[in-house]
């Protein structure tokens, strides 16, 4: 079966596009860290960051959005919003913007207490924030690697392996919304062609159908499932170009279920 690049974060991990068209992302010469589920290759957002830096540099700084992560709402939004807080921190790192970083860092420690596993990040948390005091982005990428990490482990050791699946699906719309507006600010058929995601799109619905029917009834995590369908035609591999339109299309539709996840109203 062919295999296709599922990347949790995709448009945080420094995906840049200058004046040439980027090449294609060489699979095999990923770091070991990179796993296989459902044969979808899942590296993690640094090991991205490796393939893609030498691209070029879009404006992150236009990208980046002010993080609040005070928590809100019930454990299915909160555990979709620290997924778009994380997913925030990459976009921070490659804007350079340290003072985000550290609120970043202080955002993913409440969230983490608002579902019951602070105690798992807080040393990651503290980490995030001393490396941004010394502008050590390196491992910015890689505490930020490792929170994401130690949160869903610590929400499987606690049998909540579905609220670990909202959380990479939080970052990961977060990722696609800031991935579509790059695109769209400086689109070429070569770098819209990186919304082709058939398997990306596979793997979370698989993912939404075999909730329980308390999170299926959650009216955010049922709308989410509803716009996973309506951008699955628009993010399949059909063989042909992926026009500007259907770029637009799939920004509308991420930044308004982001806009959702981040909301404050009861």
């Amino acid at each position: 079966m062919k295999k296709y690049i599922l990347i949790i974060f995709l448009a945080t991990t420094g995906l840049v596009f200058a004046a040439e068209p980027p090449q294609h992302i060489d699979v095999s010469k990923l770091p070991g860290q990179a796993t296989v589920v459902d044969n979808v290759i899942i590296p993690v957002p640094s090991e991205i960051f490796g393939v893609l830096d030498k691209l070029g540099s879009p404006n992150w700084h236009e990208v980046l959005r002010p993080t609040r992560g005070n928590p809100t709402g019930d454990r299915a939004q909160v555990a979709l919003e620290l997924g778009v807080v994380i997913a925030e921190g990459f976009i921070a790192v490659e804007a350079q913007e340290g003072e985000e970083v550290k609120k970043i860092g202080r955002s993913v420690l409440n969230l983490s207490a608002a579902v019951g596993v602070r105690k798992s990040v807080t040393a990651r948390s503290n980490a995030i924030i001393e490396a941004a005091d010394k502008k050590d982005w390196d491992n910015v990428r890689n505490e930020l690697d490792r929170a994401l990490q130690d949160v869903k482990e610590a929400m499987i050791e606690l049998h909540d392996e579905q609220l670990a699946q909202m959380v990479s699906l939080g970052g990961w719309l977060r990722g696609t919304e800031a991935l579509t507006s790059v695109v769209g600010k400086n689109y070429s058929k070569d770098s819209a062609e990186l919304l082709n995601q058939p398997a990306l799109l596979n793997f979370f619905q698989r993912r939404m159908e075999g909730l329980d029917q308390r999170l299926k009834r959650d009216p955010l995590v049922a709308n989410i499932q509803k716009k996973l369908a309506e951008l699955k035609p628009l993010m399949s591999d059909t063989g042909g170009d992926v026009p500007a339109k259907t770029v637009e299309q799939v920004h509308d539709i991420s930044r308004e279920l982001v806009k959702q996840i981040n909301s404050r109203e009861p």
